[in-house]
Formats: structure tokens, C-alpha cells, sequence
């Protein structure tokens, strides 16, 4: 989790909204990326979604099972969807995203019933660091668009 905060500082440091994920597998790195949509003008490009991206290529499989993805937050719908997919085993996670998170806070795509593949999550790994990092970007972009 330390590697993927040190990633999202890289991503407020480029004026994206400090996200960074890292993927494992007993041990070894797959891949690490951090936010990336307004320099890449996609709107996939979440540190989550390049992280599966490097992985499956690694692996040179889509599938990526026994692997545990961190992030500094709550993962979105659409992220959670792909790691599903993807039949990631463990996300774990800093900051909960009370707007749009899909493990637990406003919906939990990664532990749905209904769905054919869960992962396992655990939430609120170094938290507040990750929660001040977004609150503190957040705040510079407000003031800054007042001045």
C-alpha cells in the first residue's frame, strides 16, 4: 500500500486525482500505475483498470486469479466490474469513496451474490493517508479555481 501511495502522489503531482494501485502475486509485482484519465483523455484509464491491463499482459492471461490488487481508494463500478472479470482474489483498499465506491460504501459489486466470481476485500489499510491525500488535492483544486 506504501508503493501505491507514493504512485498517487505522482498522479496529484500531474493534476489527476491521486490514485495508485499495485497488483500482486505471491509475492511478485504484475504491475503498478497510478490515475492517468485526463493525461491519456480516456476515462478507463483508472489506476486500477492499467494495473489489470500490465498484469494480464504479464500473465498473458485475462484472467488473474490468486492475485491481490491495493489501491489507495474505494474502487469505482466500473473498476470493480473489472476486477471481477478479471477474478482478482483480494482487493484491498485506503480511503473509502463515500460517492461512488463498489466494495461496501455505496454499492459492493466485489461481493455481490449475484455476481459468478467475489473477491475478498480488505478496507481502510492506511486510511487516513490515503483519505488526507485526497482531501488535501481537492482543496488546492477548489482554492485554485477561486483565486
Amino acid at each position: 500500500m506504501r508503493l501505491a501511495l507514493r504512485l498517487a502522489r505522482t498522479a496529484a503531482g500531474e493534476g489527476e486525482v491521486p490514485v495508485g494501485s499495485v497488483i500482486v502475486l505471491d509475492g511478485a509485482l504484475l504491475g503498478k500505475a497510478y490515475n492517468r484519465p485526463i493525461a491519456a483523455s480516456d476515462p478507463s484509464a483508472h489506476a486500477e483498470m492499467l494495473v489489470l491491463r500490465q498484469a494480464g499482459a504479464h500473465l498473458k492471461n485475462y484472467r488473474l486469479p490468486g492475485t491481490t490488487l491495493y489501491t489507495t481508494l474505494e474502487p469505482c463500478p466500473m473498476c470493480a466490474g473489472a476486477l471481477v472479470h478479471a477474478r482478482v482474489h483480494r482487493v484491498v483498499f485506503g480511503a473509502a469513496d463515500p460517492r461512488t465506491g463498489a466494495a461496501g460504501s455505496v454499492m459492493n459489486i466485489l461481493h455481490n451474490d449475484d455476481l459468478n466470481h467475489r473477491c475478498e476485500i480488505t478496507a481502510g489499510v492506511l486510511q487516513q493517508e490515503c483519505a488526507t491525500l485526497l482531501e488535501e488535492f481537492f482543496k488546492n483544486r477548489r482554492s485554485a479555481s477561486s483565486a
